[in-house]
């Protein structure tokens, strides 16, 4: 499943249904980029979960509005509300994990 840009506009129609693992990422941030190909490697083999990403740049009222203090920062939605989450860098059998701790 592709990943979904979220903005503003379009954050709380994506998250509203089922499970939705946000990336707080940005552009320049290393970290961000390492943990990249983990989530687009979930993304593919986890239909039943949706993928996002929030550029914090961009979107600094989303990153606002759930304390994102340190990038990458990646929340787990179930439903629309946040249940989870991990900052830095995390492996992908612990966000696998993580994720699957709330299906």
């Amino acid at each position: 499943m592709a990943l979904i840009e979220l903005n503003s506009s379009n954050f709380n129609n994506e998250i509203a249904d089922g499970i939705t693992v946000v990336d707080f990422w940005a552009p320049w941030c290393g970290p961000c980029k390492m943990i990249a190909p983990v989530i687009d490697e979930l993304a593919g083999e986890m239909d039943n979960v949706r993928f996002a990403k929030v550029n914090i740049d961009d979107n600094q009222d989303i990153a606002a509005k759930f304390n994102v203090m340190s990038i990458p920062t990646l929340i787990i939605f179930k439903e629309g509300k946040p249940v989870t989450s991990t900052v830095g860098i995390v492996s992908k059998k612990a966000l696998k994990s993580k994720i699957d701790s709330v299906l």
